[in-house]
């Protein structure tokens, strides 16, 4: 364990930090130089039942606290994590590797999903009107749905659980969450500061592990857990798909992304260059939201391609904290190498490469940010999420072919389209087959929205009036007076 590490590292249980119950630990890595941070304990099985039923007993407490009590709660929440932004950052940089201006645009988000939910929390639904007999009334409440396991991913390491936390707390349920083994600190954190916020203990427990399947599939059959909520990818989430429909869990899933980013041929040039960086290049190109495929009218490619080229040269690479990057490291040598093998694929098959990016030497998993032309509108890198800074352009000249090729995915989630025409921008934005959609804008992220995708990209949304109602169960009630 290294020596300058000094924030917490043990399992978070009913308010407490704790080691292992076996005393396993596994080693949190930077990125930025493949040497460890600190060690980190390993949940077992029994760890993550014993968080399952530390959740349990908070459950009745803190649902009977009143929407008020809780929205206070959440509200400080919201004040510490933004107090604490620069530290947070810190955290997020140095396990997940993403350049500093990012880092602190992901603490901002990560704690607006607290003060969204506070305002959330007092304006639960429910109902009252007469039926139609005549004969009673039709009241409809509110409940929280229990125990949630909330399983987050790396690539945002706050934000991906706050965005989960915030409207379980709301709704007046209790938590389990286990982070991505790569980058538990930062969510460790957090829950010592919703601990100094006012959540009660056993609330929202936080544990860390690398026996993954184990752990999870252990918590998904205890009877305390009656949700799952997840980030991550199609695969994995297919996979507890099948675990929780065992105990018919509800569940909440939000999967891969394959997003395109169409331009038509009256779009403004620089503002859709603009918007293209910020849509591929956000976190490092590693979101589910990133633009993932660039359809370019014929009319426009060269002169958008060009200036594409330059924008994408001119990111500079280096660690995380150093002033100045605006890229850094992927997150992992596996992110790394897969990357490598998907453009390397590309090049064989006839794509080229149209920019000249050098790396930072020395250690680290730094991927240039690179733009490949001559793309087959068939290609393989088109068909999956490349979760990196590389970006396939292809042209077309007809509407209704580039909306073909936009939905020929499996995923859904995100899209992106530009036009001056905003008759035909909203037009074709009803036809994509993706949750979200951005208009003339390269961001679509908001704690105010829902997030969420179609097809294979997920199940349910988070965020907006919609993200508390994930967390709660609608009785009815049949009434005589």
């Amino acid at each position: 364990m290294t020596d300058s590490f000094t924030g917490p590292n043990g399992l978070f249980i009913d308010g407490g930090f704790r080691h292992a119950s076996d005393g396993a630990v596994f080693p949190v890595e930077d990125p930025a130089t493949g040497k460890t941070i600190t060690d980190v304990a390993n949940a077992s099985v029994s760890d993550g039942l014993a968080a399952a039923e530390a959740a349990r007993k908070a459950l009745a407490p803190w649902g009977a606290c009143t929407p008020r009590q809780r929205a206070e709660v959440l509200r400080s929440a919201f004040e510490l994590l933004t107090a604490h932004r620069d530290e947070i950052a810190d955290l997020i940089i140095a396990e997940n590797g993403k350049a500093r201006s990012d880092a602190l645009a992901e603490a901002d988000y990560a704690a607006e999903f607290f003060r969204w939910f506070s305002e959330e929390a007092v304006r639960l639904p429910g109902s009252l009107r007469e039926s139609p007999t005549g004969n009673r009334r039709i009241m409809e409440i509110s409940q929280p749905v229990g125990v949630v396991l909330a399983i987050t991913p790396w690539n945002l390491p706050a934000a991906m659980i706050t965005r989960k936390v915030a409207p379980a707390l709301a709704a007046g349920c209790t938590v389990i969450v286990k982070p991505s083994n790569q980058t538990p600190l930062t969510a460790l954190r957090i829950a010592e500061l919703l601990t100094q916020a006012g959540v009660p203990n056993g609330a929202v427990n936080i544990v860390p592990t690398r026996r993954d399947k184990e752990v999870v599939a252990a918590l998904i059959d205890s009877s305390p857990v009656q949700m799952l909520s997840f980030t991550g990818s199609t695969q994995v989430g297919r996979q507890l798909l099948a675990q929780a429909s065992g105990r018919v869990l509800n569940t909440g899933m939000e999967l891969g992304g394959n997003a395109p980013f169409i331009i038509f041929e009256d779009a403004d040039i620089d503002k859709a260059v603009e918007a293209a960086m910020t849509a591929k290049m956000r976190h490092n190109a590693e979101a589910c939201t990133a633009a993932n495929r660039f359809y370019v009218h014929d009319a426009i490619r060269e002169e958008f391609t060009a200036k594409f080229v330059q924008a994408m040269e001119a990111l500079r690479l280096g660690p995380g904290q150093d002033e100045g990057t605006e890229v850094g490291p992927l997150a992992s040598k596996a992110a790394l190498e897969g990357l490598q093998d998907a453009v390397a694929s590309a090049l064989q098959a006839g794509a080229q490469r149209a920019t000249r990016t050098d790396i930072p030497d020395g250690p680290g998993y730094y991927f240039p940010p690179t733009v490949l032309t001559n793309v087959a509108p068939d290609a393989a890198i088109l068909n999956h999420e490349l979760f990196g800074p590389v970006a396939p352009v292809v042209g077309f000249t007809d509407e209704d072919h580039v909306v073909t090729m936009a939905n020929a995915t499996d995923m859904g989630l995100g899209s992106y389209v530009f036009s001056a025409d905003l008759a035909r921008a909203l037009r074709v934005a009803e036809r994509v087959h993706a949750g979200m959609v951005g208009v003339n804008t390269g961001i679509f992220s908001d704690p105010a929205a829902p997030f969420g995708g179609v097809k294979q990209s997920g199940i349910g949304r988070e965020g907006g009036h919609h993200g508390i109602h994930e967390f709660l169960e609608t009785k009815y009630i049949a009434v005589q007076w």
